[in-house]
């Protein structure tokens, strides 16, 4: 039985203890920042929370200067409170959503807070900076009503417990909760039997349901000694080990008018819109005129370097160093003239020069760690005309534009799209451009 634990020892706090708080601002990851004993306290991190609340937290975790905490109690609501729609997400349930509790318009208030205060703290931009730059997260276009929310998310991973069962990880933990169905999975994946059998002989389970109208099932069999599963819907996953149990080795995704084809353990976005929005977001950004070179960094199979060659009709590279996203480049843009996939490391390709300028327009779609310090600067030194960033981890994104903000670059537009509803993850693109030079 946890211990209620009264203000001014917060020193002697240990997991399982009470305490009850005042939330305030949400923050990167999920959970929003309170303090022990005002405003100079100690720090806590509260899931289950919203800005104003007055909750009790049950310590989960003690770090040197500051602590995990689920809200198990809420005594004076956020008017933004909802019940969640579905039965596991709660403290000690399933980890996979951040933000069930939390209206829709909520979510997108959450998610710009948590934008604007990176984009404060570690890319340097002032308030003001940001007011002329970036706006709000939005939704994405043309998804509206309970669809927005509920029944979107293409590729579902399951852990599969030592009982045999199948399920979703709790938060920051590798216990699995065993649940009948993921109300965010798209309809395909939520009408399979995975979830009403055991499987003996299985580490982990990938459900994929694609935009092609494609349903496939891969496993991780038990004792493969490959990476453990994970769970971050951005992250492409990995491939290692993986078997194919049902659906076709290659699925088909339709987007910007033509059909891609994919192997199923490969990357594709998550959400069934965000790949055109993406794209027509890129395109407005970096308006590709006839003749500009081009490079897609990062680039899978080759999304944005079709996007552009289209456009352009001119040289366009694609690096990317993931073996399945190269193969799907080269049998995706095979067709297209002037159109190179070159298979390597972007730091790597840039720095032996695998990709040289002159260079006119360049995508950067980096994973969620994203483009770090030596691409950005070697990506600033080719001298494009204009730079598309898309990131799936505004904290990343946000270093990297104090990085191009050091060697003469501006973000002059950043846009936001709630590709993943209910979680806490988003979606950014940033228009970087040459400051003048005096």
């Amino acid at each position: 039985m946890s211990r209620p634990v009264p203000t001014g020892v917060e020193d002697d706090l240990v997991e399982g203890d009470r305490v009850e708080l005042t939330v305030g601002a949400p923050a990167h990851g999920g959970h929003c920042v309170a303090r022990i004993d005002g405003p100079h306290g100690r720090v806590v991190f509260v899931r289950h929370a919203l800005p104003g609340e007055r909750v009790t937290a049950e310590i989960t975790e003690r770090h040197r200067g500051y602590l995990r905490a689920d809200a198990v109690e809420i005594h004076e609501a956020s008017p933004d409170r909802v019940t969640p729609p579905c039965p596991w997400s709660h403290p000690g349930g399933c980890g996979g959503c951040d933000l069930q509790h939390v209206a829709d318009d909520a979510q997108l208030r959450w998610k710009t807070a948590v934008v604007r205060e990176q984009l404060t703290r570690l890319a340097g931009l002032s308030p003001e900076d940001q007011d002329r730059i970036f706006v709000r997260v939005e939704p994405l276009p043309g998804v509206t009503g309970p669809a927005r929310l509920l029944g979107w998310r293409s590729r579902v991973r399951y852990a599969v417990d030592a009982a045999d069962r199948p399920g979703l990880l709790q938060h920051r933990s590798h216990e699995v909760v065993p649940i009948d169905r993921c109300r965010i999975a798209h309809p395909a994946v939520q009408d399979l039997d995975l979830l009403a059998r055991t499987w003996p002989e299985q580490d982990s389970l990938q459900a994929v349901a694609t935009t092609g109208g494609d349903v496939a099932v891969l496993a991780r069999p038990a004792g493969s000694q490959a990476p453990a599963l994970g769970d971050e819907l951005a992250d492409a996953p990995s491939a290692g080990g993986l078997v194919r149990l049902s659906g076709p080795p290659e699925v088909t995704e339709i987007t910007g008018g033509r059909a891609w084809h994919v192997p199923v353990e490969g990357f594709w976005q998550v959400h069934p819109a965000a790949a055109d929005t993406l794209v027509g977001v890129v395109l407005k950004m970096l308006r590709p005129a006839e003749g500009e070179v081009a490079w897609d960094l990062y680039g899978g199979a080759g999304l944005f370097a079709a996007a552009l060659a289209a456009r352009t009709g001119a040289r366009t590279t694609v690096v990317e160093s993931s073996p399945v996203g190269v193969a799907a480049a080269r049998a995706n843009l095979g067709g297209l003239p002037n159109v190179e996939v070159v298979a390597a490391r972007v730091d790597a390709a840039l720095s032996r020069r695998r990709v040289t300028g002159p260079v006119d327009l360049v995508v950067l779609d980096p994973p969620r760690a994203g483009a770090g310090a030596k691409v950005v600067r070697a990506v600033a030194a080719a001298g494009p005309r204009a730079i598309a960033y898309v990131a799936c981890d505004p904290a990343a994104l946000a270093r990297d534009l104090a990085t191009f903000r050091s060697v003469g670059w501006a973000a002059t537009e950043i846009r936001a799209f709630d590709c993943f509803p209910m979680t806490q993850h988003v979606e950014c693109v940033a228009l970087l451009l040459p400051e003048p030079t005096a």
